[in-house]
């Protein structure tokens, strides 16, 4: 998880001193975790029996769905990543995971059909490694079988430099993809040496210039700051190339290191010191002088839209996420699911040849079941870490009872400055996003965090 202090249990405070304290302890280490979902992955187990998926979708009551599928291959593993992702460029190899790709799609299909898909997504790994009949069968898969309507859905794919090509993006923009997103994480080659991703300048720009001219709605890049070897006059480099290419939506992330990661904690700051604070800053800066808004300490995008689709409404705070693919994961509202998770390439090998050798996809034996104190601490967590905040009047109808008597620590950061309340809504200030790694470390429960502390991961 990356975290390398805790603070105790999340508790109200009402004695200033030790408010002020906490508050140091908090913004002390701004990189405990990244909780991009709640309960983390680290927190699933095996079932103790399985679960019909016909029972469990039968009385979802989200309004619309989003269909994820995972493709978990790359042409290498980065030194950061620890996705569930496997090195394999062997078309056979790809070939036959989506056959079982679209078994298990036929098989959940009837679970789903009565409701739309709001939401597209297809990530990984890499999509776009795929040769383009196989990268195609993917929207067929989704709109033959799952029943999407991609012209009231926002779709999005994960691309990399070295897979663009003409005949891939023909495929997408046939396919009315919405938003591609590519991750660089540097323009600089050494520190994309230091993290073992084998890109040049030249691939990535002429990524790029092949992406623009296809003009999708939003190209959104990632960018990774707090590498082996940046400066912030390194890291800024980067952003302005990124920049200069007028991306619609724009994600930097600080590098974290994991167990199985091949970059290490202490690459991090090998010179002694951690500059992943000063260049965020100077990231946001730079941004929002660009008439960027910000609406996550990652993200960063463009008001204006450009797509033509009316889209179907879609709430990130609600559940209905329906992950096909080994390493996807699904919510309802009272459980989530997978596939179990590896990171170590024996590990990841063996969980994807499971899965493509499975013939029954319709019940699932591992992931966590949410009683309603997890639900609402998910609810909370789902909000505040994004600029939109919570709304609190939509948790007391989803709940029948008030935030701040529910989860009264919420007031630490009310009296320390690091969020506010504006008609209705309780939002994270500017200081506060900046520390959103922190805040949602501390909003872990402590049933979630044993069980996280306790996972062995292979």
């Amino acid at each position: 998880m990356g975290h390398t202090t805790q603070l105790n249990d999340a508790e109200l405070i009402e004695d200033a001193a030790a408010l002020r304290k906490w508050k140091e302890h908090l913004t002390s280490d701004p990189y405990r975790s990244y909780l991009y979902s709640y309960p983390h992955k680290m927190s699933y187990r095996e079932f103790d029996t399985k679960l019909s998926l016909s029972e469990l979708w039968r009385n979802e009551p989200t309004e619309t769905f989003f269909l994820y599928m995972h493709i978990p291959f790359c042409g290498a593993r980065c030194g950061f990543c620890n996705l569930f992702t496997l090195p394999d460029k062997r078309s056979n190899v790809h070939k036959e995971y989506v056959d079982a790709l679209e078994r298990q799609a036929k098989q959940w299909a009837p679970f789903i059909k009565s409701k739309p898909i709001s939401r597209f997504a297809i990530g990984g790994g890499t999509p776009t490694l795929l040769e383009t009949s196989q990268l195609d069968r993917l929207f067929q898969i989704a709109e033959e079988t799952m029943g999407l309507d991609p012209k009231v859905a926002s779709i999005s794919v994960e691309t990399s430099p070295e897979t663009v090509t003409t005949e891939r993006l023909s495929i997408l923009k046939s396919r009315q993809v919405d938003r591609v997103s590519m991750g660089i994480q540097s323009f600089v080659t050494a520190e994309a040496t230091a993290i073992y991703r084998p890109q040049l300048p030249l691939e990535v720009e002429r990524a790029l210039e092949q992406l623009k001219l296809y003009d999708f709605p939003i190209l959104n890049l990632d960018l990774i700051y707090g590498l082996p070897g940046q400066t912030i006059d390194s890291w800024m480099h980067s952003l302005n190339r990124a920049l200069s290419y007028s991306p619609e939506e724009i994600f930097l992330y600080p590098l974290y290191t994991r167990e199985h990661t091949i970059v290490k904690p202490e690459d991090i700051n090998k010179r002694g010191i951690d500059e992943r604070l000063s260049m965020y800053t100077a990231a946001r800066e730079s941004l929002l002088a660009q008439g960027y808004t910000q609406y996550s300490m990652r993200r960063f995008a463009k008001q204006e839209a450009r797509t033509t689709k009316v889209l179907l409404p879609y709430s990130c705070q609600e559940e209905g996420m329906i992950g096909l693919g080994c390493g996807a994961r699904s919510y309802t509202r009272g459980v989530h699911y997978a596939s179990r998770y590896g990171v170590s390439r024996s590990a990841t090998a063996s969980i994807i040849a499971d899965y493509v050798a499975t013939e029954d996809y319709t019940t699932a034996d591992y992931g966590i079941i949410l009683n309603e104190a997890e639900q609402k601490r998910r609810f909370i967590l789902k909000a505040i870490l994004h600029s939109e905040g919570l709304t609190l009047s939509s948790y007391s109808e989803r709940f029948g009872s008030l935030t701040l008597e529910d989860h009264p620590e919420l007031n630490n950061l009310l009296h320390t400055g690091l969020a506010t309340i504006d008609s209705g809504v309780l939002r994270l200030t500017d200081e506060g996003l900046t520390y959103s790694d922190s805040i949602g470390d501390w909003l872990i429960s402590s049933t979630v965090r044993d069980r996280m502390e306790s996972y062995v991961l292979e």
